[in-house]
């Protein structure tokens, strides 16, 4: 059987850092560095509303939208620069910390041996679990997971299960009897909105970055023998990148929102595809609806992102040698 969540106790303390690559605001374009992140100066709003920013903060945000802008100074369909740093964790078999915009998720993950259930003998278990902790915001609270944790706990579940990020079948290790349980546990360090596109960068890096110990059974006693001096990559055979887009007015659509462009939407979206191209999933809790047109939209620019992001990833991948 799986074994009870742990929470990040399973991984934390001990953060490091390897590498940082930045996807900036124009075209995708990628920059590798060792050390940290390079600073990126924030860019000030190209206008002010004639209020003097004294209107309400649906008529104030429609003063710039109207300009194709946002207060952030943003166009309406640009990403925030994103970071991405690969082996954050020294505790962790796997680990990444993400950073889109100011929010910030750090993803470890763990292995452990456990027996597969009978009615899948030949497969292991990846299990999610996201904790948003008041730290990060102060829309949060101390105590069990909140709605919005689990909202996006699930998600994840959803998008690793449709998109078979990795081959239940080769966390096996013998049929019946042992298979590896990977544990990713992600955590919200600083929000800003978009914690699903943090989340799914962060997932899908650390999961690159996973190495287990070589395991057998043993034929005589039965028991596993674990070999910790020889670590073994695991397969990521698919490369799910969601992108979120929140909904203003009913009509406009804001690529990568703030915590306070969701909070001002009338309804969010996210499309999640892969690097064929393909459509893995599409999560929209509620809000307004949206037109053939306007999903047609979501998805070709969330297809484009996915490129941009899965060539951040390979990026800073091949400059640890991965």
């Amino acid at each position: 059987m799986v074994n009870p969540r742990r929470g990040i106790e399973r991984w934390l303390p001990g953060v490091g850092g390897v590498v940082v690559s930045d996807l900036g605001h124009h075209g995708g374009r990628v920059q590798v560095s060792l050390g940290v992140a390079a600073g990126s100066p924030t860019r000030l709003a190209r206008l002010q509303p004639a209020t003097g920013g004294t209107a309400e903060p649906v008529e104030y945000y429609r003063s710039f939208l109207k300009e194709n802008c946002r207060p952030d100074g943003r166009e309406l369909g640009e990403f925030r620069v994103t970071t991405l740093n690969i082996g954050s964790l020294s505790t962790a078999d796997g680990s990444a910390l993400v950073k889109v915009g100011n929010t910030t998720v750090i993803c470890g993950v763990k292995g452990e041996l456990a027996a597969p259930t009978s009615e899948a003998p030949d497969q292991g278990f990846i299990v999610p679990n996201l904790e948003l902790p008041p730290l990060c915001s102060p829309r949060f609270r101390p105590g069990p997971p909140g709605e919005q944790a689990q909202a996006a706990s699930q998600f994840l579940a959803d998008v690793i299960d449709s998109s078979h990020i990795i081959a239940l079948q080769d966390l096996c290790i013998e049929k019946g009897k042992l298979a590896w349980v990977l544990y990713c546990d992600l955590m919200c360090l600083d929000y800003d909105g978009n914690i699903l596109d943090a989340c799914s960068i962060a997932l899908l890096a650390a999961l690159q970055n996973l190495t287990l110990p070589k395991v057998g059974v043993s034929k005589e006693t039965g028991l596993a023998q674990v070999t910790v001096q020889e670590r073994l990559p695991v397969k990521v055979g698919n490369y799910p990148v969601s992108t979120s887009f929140s909904i203003f007015d009913g009509t406009v659509l804001l690529v990568d929102p703030t915590d306070e462009e969701e909070a001002l939407s009338c309804g969010m979206v996210t499309i999640v595809t892969d690097e064929e191209d393909q459509l893995c999933a599409v999560h929209k809790p509620g809000g307004s609806p949206l037109s053939a047109e306007q999903m047609q939209d979501c998805v070709t620019r969330a297809v484009q992102r996915g490129a941009e992001v899965r060539r951040l990833l390979h990026e800073t991948l091949k400059s640890v040698g991965r």
